[in-house]
């Protein structure tokens, strides 16, 4: 069941002017929030027609229509987002082409983050290779524990320490896309590895476990290398109809605006800048109790210090 907002959902259900206007939206506007603007989460795609960079037969979806990095780009210029960080989808799994064309095209605007999995024996190869073939625009690796088909192999957990360490001696964060109910079994990682960054995608998906699962997630705000991604905002029109506000005010409480990034509304061709920015100040309108330059940590100043983004 899909519990997020997209845009073009967003834009019906408040239309793009109500959004840019809405009532008790913080302003983000350049001259109050010099800060760099930065898209801590999106994803590209080919799409099905370009051959040179085929679907992987074991990803669990496959977009027909593309999202490009060179659309990205001018949603980016006509939204008011500096820098991007371009998380590798699933689709593709472990081929990691599509990855590297995008960072190639964004010419010091974007970076990636990569998807290569515990088990495989060339993982630790292609990591490092990767890395040095691109220095500085790789700066994460993503963790699923998402599904019971997308779990690392809980009874092997050598396999993710040494890919957990390997990720920390190649200075990248750990980036991990779980449901609340397996957030124990990484807790002994994070005790681990305190000098490996770790990205909690999504606010730690609150309302798809029991509140008290996800306080075990809160409860990391205590791990000073853990940080918060505000992105995939559940909606209170969408199941199970909580609202979220009370989690983000909780977890900004917890972790404070300079271990929180932000990430969204990039859907492709659907989108433009306008509805870019749209999304942004959507966004915005849940972090009303932070003060102007809190929220400039968490739309752009905490991701620039951690991803080494220049200033625009």
């Amino acid at each position: 069941m899909n519990l997020t907002i997209n845009r073009r959902q967003f834009t019906r259900q408040m239309g793009l002017g109500a959004a840019l206007t809405a009532v008790g939206t913080p302003s983000l506007s350049a001259a109050e929030n010099p800060t760099p603007v930065v898209d801590s989460h999106l994803h590209c795609f080919a799409g099905r027609n370009d051959p040179r960079f085929p679907y992987h037969p074991a990803g669990p979806y496959q977009p027909e229509a593309p999202a490009t990095p060179e659309h990205l780009l001018q949603c980016m210029a006509d939204g008011g987002v500096d820098h991007a960080v371009v998380v590798h989808p699933e689709p593709y799994q472990d081929d990691l082409r599509y990855l590297e064309h995008c960072l190639e095209v964004g010419n010091g605007k974007l970076k990636g983050v990569c998807l290569l999995f515990p088990d495989r024996d060339d993982t630790p190869k292609r990591l490092t290779g990767l890395v040095r073939r691109l220095p500085g625009r790789i700066v994460g690796l993503r963790v699923h524990a998402y599904a019971p088909e997308r779990l690392p192999d809980w009874a092997k957990p050598g396999e993710l320490r040494n890919l957990w360490r390997l990720a920390g001696d190649l200075g990248l964060a750990v980036q991990l896309h779980l449901e609340p109910r397996y957030a124990p079994r990484f807790e002994p990682f994070l005790r681990e590895f305190p000098g490996v960054t770790t990205i909690i995608d999504h606010l730690g998906r609150p309302f798809q476990g029991l509140p008290e699962e996800h306080a075990v997630i809160v409860r990391w705000a205590r791990f000073d290398h853990v940080i918060l991604k505000l992105a995939v905002v559940p909606e209170r029109h969408q199941y199970p109809h909580r609202d979220i506000r009370p989690v983000i005010h909780q977890l900004t409480d917890a972790f404070g605006p300079e271990r929180m990034i932000y990430g969204g509304g990039f859907e492709g061709a659907q989108t433009d800048g306008n509805s870019y920015r749209a999304f942004r100040e959507h966004v915005a309108g849940f972090l009303g109790h932070l003060s102007v330059e809190g929220r400039a940590q968490v739309f752009g100043g905490t991701a620039c210090r951690l991803f080494g983004f220049k200033p625009a």
